[in-house]
């Protein structure tokens, strides 16, 4: 079944553009004009991935994307005029997965969208269970376990803990870091201290198993896996 994509997005211009051009690279892809109808929208359909701009009629996109993130954790993509609003975007704050700033390249636009459901997709190496003291780790499921009981993690954190775990000891600094859970040129307009808010939230509810995650001074961070 090819991946469905939910467009929020007032600008009818805009939402013709991406559905064609989705549609011709073999998505199936809805719309709604207003923030109000793309909740619905999203509720209804339930779509691989949101690509949702920032200033709606009725709802505005942080109103929507934060409605969204409190039951799903479905890939967004937020379409901004507003440089200064990317660290709250992809921040602890909004937690979408990735933005594009309008005036956008459609074909830049549709890379993302291939890279964010390519990352979203287990591989077949992921498809087993980490182990390690009190806590499980099901990477096909997408599912974290202390002494048997679930931890609720946002896709985010569960990308961070993905991660570092699969880089079996290695410090990984946050340019790195920034680049793999992203998808994109560290060179992009983030905060490195996104980074430290999302394994700070990683480590809280990590609890007994948190020291794990260990700070290196002046890299960045690893996982224990002993």
């Amino acid at each position: 079944m090819p991946p469905r994509v939910a467009i929020i997005e007032d600008e009818k211009d805009i939402v013709r553009l991406l559905k064609y051009n989705l549609e011709k690279e073999g998505y199936v892809a809805f719309s709604a004009l207003d923030g109000e109808a793309g909740l619905e929208l999203v509720r209804k359909e339930k779509p691989d991935l949101v690509i949702l701009d920032l200033m709606l009629p009725k709802l505005d996109g942080m109103q929507v994307c934060r409605t969204i993130r409190q039951d799903s954790q479905v890939p967004i993509i937020m379409l901004t005029a507003k440089k200064e609003e990317i660290d709250r975007i992809l921040g602890l704050e909004l937690g979408a997965d990735d933005y594009v700033t309008k005036p956008f390249s459609v074909r830049e636009l549709l890379a993302r969208v291939k890279t964010i459901l390519r990352r979203a997709k287990p591989s077949a190496k992921d498809d087993k269970l980490f182990k390690a003291g009190l806590l499980e780790v099901d990477f096909s499921r997408y599912t974290v376990t202390i002494k048997g009981k679930p931890v609720a993690l946002s896709s985010k954190e569960f990308e961070f803990l993905k991660i570092l775990i699969q880089a079996n000891g290695k410090a990984l600094n946050r340019e790195q870091l920034l680049e793999q859970v992203w998808g994109h040129d560290p060179s992009f307009e983030i905060d490195t201290r996104t980074i430290d808010q999302h394994i700070a939230r990683l480590r809280d509810k990590l609890g007994p198993e948190s020291k794990r995650v260990i700070t290196v001074k002046n890299v960045g961070y690893r996982f224990d896996t002993e």
